[in-house]
Order: structure tokens, then C-alpha cells, then sequence
């Protein structure tokens, strides 16, 4: 027993170590090109500062590093048990007695905590950093560091009115019944020009949206320079349909694992089709278990007694090609959860499901061996 605590921690240190090498390895050639893409995008702006440029390249990498973590476990598990194959401690190991599912439990434990660390800590952290993200490229976008910020909290849209005008609207509540769009609660119109400056604005305690019309209730219409103007009633023309309010829902991907369900909650109870941020949740909710298969998957290919020559490259090139493969599937697998062609929790446990199954079964069968 004593032998095996031992065991377990010098792999699963090798382990940590090399995942912790690997990541931090992708994450700065990552964060070069898009370090040079956010200096291409930003030539010749005198309005956009070195610490601007700094923030968008930083940011900008939220978006891969959920999609890296899976292919960063499979890498950072390869060139572990490639190193015990080396040096024969697998051999080792294997010979006192010590089953393949018994030299990989602990490194499936640490793995799984690990994916449970990434969506329960990390994933928030990414999710802010990819809606600052969005706002640095609206920023960027509107030719004005200092444009005005925008939550992305509840429901909000943005319209161009014309080539010097946008219209924003921002609502707490919003319900639909059917295929239209019948009120919104709490809702704000704004009217900002090619300067990021706000020329007017309406704040209306309840709305109702027909065909392309806003009817306000209870409105305050505040234009620049000038005092604030009640009114009980009042008409706003917009190119605006409940179909462009539904397109324009904030993505999944800004929102946290923990502010996922409530989002979900909020869009139900509106009416809306909440299946983009179901898929989303139920992905994080499997990530861990992903994580695992990509370990055991890396474990088919590189766990042998002798790896030598041009086996070992072999090897490589298949797993890496398996990986690929893996998230390719699960891509189209996506898609068509997304549009509705299978239910939801098919689509994202599907890819998870055949790896975890496939490399189980190879494993069995080694250990037979």
C-alpha cells in the first residue's frame, strides 16, 4: 500500500508538472500572434494606446483556452507516459503486480479535478475576460477607446440607425408568447453618435413591441442639452423585430458556469429558446469527464512496455490525429444540437461518450495482455 501512495504521487506530479509545462508553453504562442494580430489591427490609430493593444491581446485569448485544455491534457499525457516507457519504470511498475487501470486511477482522479477546478474557477475568469474582450473590440470597432461600456447582463442590443447614429436597447425583462414579442420591462433606448456620445435616450417603465414599433409607458426622454422630459405615452419607430431581439441574446460564452442557470432561467420564463446556453452548461458539466477520455485515449497510444524507433513517432502522429478527429466530431455533433436536429444532450455527451467507451475497451484489452 505504502508503494503504491508512493507511486501515485511521483506520476501524477510527472503529470501536473507536464501539463502545467505544456499550457503555459501553448498560452505564449497563442498570446504572440495575437499580441502581432492586435498591433495589425491597431496601425496607425493614434487613439489607441500601447495598454489598449495590451488588454485586447490579453483578453482575446479567453476564447481558446477552453478549446486547448482537452488537446493540452492529451500532449502533457503523452510525454509522461512516454517517459516511464523510456526509462522501463512502466515495465516496473507493470511487473510488481500493478493492473492498467490501477497505475491509471490516480492520474484519472487528478485529471478530474482538474476539469472540475476549470469550469468551477477558470471558466468564469475566462468568461469575464472574453466579455471585456467584446467590449475592447466595440471599442475598437467605434474608432473611441473611451465609447461607452455595456453590460452584458440581461437583455441588450445594438443597431446601427444609420452610418452616424446606433441604437441600444437594454431591457431586465422581456416576455414572448407565441411568435411575438409582446413586452419588455424596465427597458432603456439609446441613441449614440459616430462619436460614442449619447444624444438621447428614453427610459420607459414597460414597452410592447409591434411589428417594428416600440409603444413606451411611463417615459422619461432625456436629449442632450436639454431637461428631462416626462410623458405617459410615446411611439418609437425602429428597424428593430422581436426575430433581430432574438438573434441578438448575449452568447453563452460570456456567461460563467455559475450565472448559467439563472441565464437559462431568464430566457424560459421570456419565452425564448434557451438551447444555445443549455448545450453550453451541459458541455461544462461534461468537460471533466472529456478530460479523462483525452488521459486514457493517451494512454492506448503511448502506454507499452518498449517504445522504440519509429514506433514512438507512429504513435504520436495517430494520437494527435485521433485528438483532432475527436473535436472535429464533436464541432458537427454541435451543430446540429444547435439547430435542432437532435436533442440536446446527445449532442454534447456524444463525443465525450465514444472516447471515454473506446479508450475503456483498448485498455481492457491491454491489460489482458
Amino acid at each position: 500500500m505504502k508503494f503504491f501512495d508512493i507511486l501515485s504521487r511521483y506520476i501524477t506530479k510527472q503529470l501536473i508538472g507536464n501539463f502545467l509545462m505544456v499550457f503555459l508553453a501553448i498560452l505564449g504562442i497563442i498570446l504572440l500572434f495575437d499580441s502581432i494580430e492586435a498591433l495589425r489591427r491597431v496601425s496607425g490609430r493614434e487613439d489607441v494606446n500601447l495598454w489598449f493593444t495590451a488588454q485586447y491581446a490579453v483578453t482575446r485569448i479567453a476564447k481558446t483556452v477552453e478549446i486547448v485544455i482537452p488537446f493540452v491534457v492529451m500532449v502533457a499525457a503523452m510525454i509522461t507516459f512516454w517517459k516511464l516507457s523510456k526509462n522501463n519504470e512502466f515495465v516496473v511498475i507493470r511487473t510488481s503486480g500493478v493492473s492498467i487501470f490501477g497505475f491509471l486511477r490516480p492520474l484519472i482522479i487528478a485529471i478530474f479535478i482538474l476539469g472540475l477546478i476549470n469550469i468551477t474557477i477558470l471558466n468564469p475568469i475566462t468568461s469575464k475576460l472574453f466579455e471585456w474582450h467584446q467590449i475592447l473590440s466595440y471599442q475598437l470597432t467605434s474608432h473611441n477607446p473611451n465609447a461607452v461600456l455595456f453590460s452584458s447582463k440581461g437583455l441588450w442590443i445594438r443597431e446601427a440607425i444609420d452610418d452616424e447614429h446606433v441604437l441600444l436597447i437594454q431591457a431586465k425583462t422581456v416576455r414572448q408568447e407565441k411568435d411575438n414579442l409582446l413586452w419588455m420591462r424596465d427597458i432603456s433606448i439609446t441613441e449614440i453618435n459616430s462619436a460614442s456620445q449619447i444624444t438621447e435616450s428614453y427610459e420607459a417603465y414597460f414597452a410592447t413591441l409591434k411589428g417594428k414599433t416600440f409603444h413606451l409607458k411611463d417615459v422619461k426622454k432625456m436629449t442632450e442639452g436639454k431637461p428631462v422630459e416626462k410623458m405617459t405615452d410615446y411611439t418609437y419607430k425602429t428597424s428593430i423585430d422581436s426575430q433581430r431581439i432574438k438573434e441578438n441574446f448575449i452568447e453563452p460564452d460570456t456567461i460563467s458556469f455559475w450565472q448559467l442557470p439563472d441565464t437559462i432561467a431568464f430566457y424560459e420564463s421570456s419565452g425564448f429558446s434557451a438551447r444555445m446556453h443549455w448545450m453550453r452548461y451541459l458541455n461544462l458539466l461534461l468537460s471533466p469527464f472529456l478530460l479523462v477520455g483525452m488521459l486514457l485515449m493517451a494512454a492506448v497510444f503511448m502506454l507499452q512496455n518498449t517504445l522504440r524507433g519509429s514506433a514512438i513517432i507512429w504513435r504520436v502522429v495517430i494520437s494527435v490525429a485521433t485528438g483532432f478527429s475527436i473535436y472535429f466530431l464533436s464541432q458537427v455533433v454541435y451543430a446540429f444540437g444547435v439547430n435542432g436536429y437532435i436533442p440536446v444532450w446527445l449532442a454534447v455527451s456524444v463525443p465525450t461518450i465514444i472516447i471515454l467507451l473506446t479508450s475503456i475497451s483498448l485498455l481492457i484489452r491491454t491489460d489482458e495482455v
